[in-house]
């Protein structure tokens, strides 16, 4: 597998952005490279800084992709399918979290690494059929953001940003979904106090 991995990565900086998406699109459906789509984010930005945007973006489109191809399977197949790549009782609990949390279910592993089980709850929201729209706002606000935020540390850092990420990819993006998090939580008290403000004048 480590083969298949050193060849994708290869093939993909000759292509430059498009290979940035090709990798991300494969990490985000059947095929999983840790980690890969990161890193080769990061080294691009490094040789070309002016590009971080470019590549920040690419590497977010492929990933919508490959997460929507998956979605679309599930969304189609059913359960059937989900039942096929993940234990009943993984499954059971995915859902319970699914239920419960509804698309931050979602938004909140896309910004984790593995193994957080991203992929499961790709599959649950094509099951539970949410709507395509607010599924991909949620993998593009999640992905989005990750992968904006190491291309900018890759411009602002160069290769010690390469280095950190590698070492500490797990904290850092575990910072962010809290950041995220936070935010969203603030985001929604405040509009709640503003409904109940309006509606009591």
């Amino acid at each position: 597998m480590s083969k298949v991995v050193a060849a994708i990565k290869s093939f993909a900086l000759t292509l430059g952005a498009p290979g940035l998406f090709l990798v991300a699109l494969l990490d985000s459906s059947f095929l999983s490279l840790p980690q890969v789509p990161d890193l080769l984010l990061i080294f691009m930005v490094t040789r070309h800084p002016s590009l971080w945007l470019v590549y920040a973006l690419m590497t977010t489109a492929g990933s919508i992709a490959g997460c929507v191809g998956m979605y679309l399977l599930a969304r189609k197949g059913g359960e059937r399918v989900l039942r096929k790549m993940v234990s009943a009782e993984r499954m059971e609990r995915g859902r319970a979290t699914f239920q419960k949390w509804g698309l931050l279910a979602v938004l909140v592993p896309s910004i984790l690494p593995p193994p957080a089980p991203f992929k499961l709850f790709v599959l649950l929201a094509g099951v539970v059929q949410i709507p395509l729209w607010e599924f991909v706002a949620a993998i593009g606000l999640g992905r989005g953001f990750r992968y904006g935020l190491e291309a900018l540390l890759a411009r602002w850092y160069g290769q010690q940003a390469m280095t950190f990420i590698d070492k500490n990819l797990r904290p850092v993006s575990l910072a962010l979904a809290a950041v995220l998090i936070l935010g969203g939580v603030a985001y929604a008290v405040l509009r709640q106090r503003r409904a109940q403000h309006a509606g009591a004048v």
